[in-house]
This record gives C-alpha cells, structure tokens and sequence, in this order.
C-alpha cells in the first residue's frame, strides 16, 4: 500500500483511469463484434453503420493511448477487408 500523500493519489488516479480504459476497451470489442456479425449476416447496410461506429471508436481509443495506433490500423484495415469480402459475395 502506498504510504506517501502523492502516492495515495497516483493510486486513486490508477483506479479511475483503469475503470475507464476498461469501459472503452469493452465497448471497442463489442462494436468489433457487432461489425463481425453483420459481415457474416452479409447485410451491407448493417455492416456500413456498424463498421463506421467501430472505426469511429478504433481512432479515439487509439488517440487515447488505450490501444496502440497500428493495433487500431490492422483491425481497421482487417475489418475493411473482411467487409468488402461480404459486399462483394453478395453482389
């Protein structure tokens, strides 16, 4: 435990922090997934909503530092891919 005033702080600073990366990291996965699904449904106008949700919310956590930015550019780019796969098989 810490035993110093600043060190109390920076553990009460920690915790909130890590609260909040936590809850955009679980709604990064979770928009991730709803993009994944509806590629698999192969709805177009799905998967354009949810892929711009999700590439919204790639390039603010990584802005955020909660990710690393070329972790954000791969699933972006994989997700990208993936979409126009989906588009492409159903045209």
């Amino acid at each position: 435990m810490p035993n110093t005033k600043s060190a109390k702080k920076r553990l009460r600073q920690n915790e909130v922090r890590r609260a909040r990366n936590k809850a955009v990291k679980s709604a990064l996965r979770n928009q991730v997934r709803k993009v994944r699904t509806a590629i698999t449904a192969g709805d177009a106008a799905v998967i354009d909503t949810e892929m711009k949700g999700a590439v919204k919310r790639l390039d603010k956590a990584a802005a955020a530092g909660i990710i690393h930015a070329n972790a954000a550019a791969r699933l972006k780019s994989r997700l990208n891919a993936a979409a126009k796969a989906a588009k492409a098989a159903q045209a």
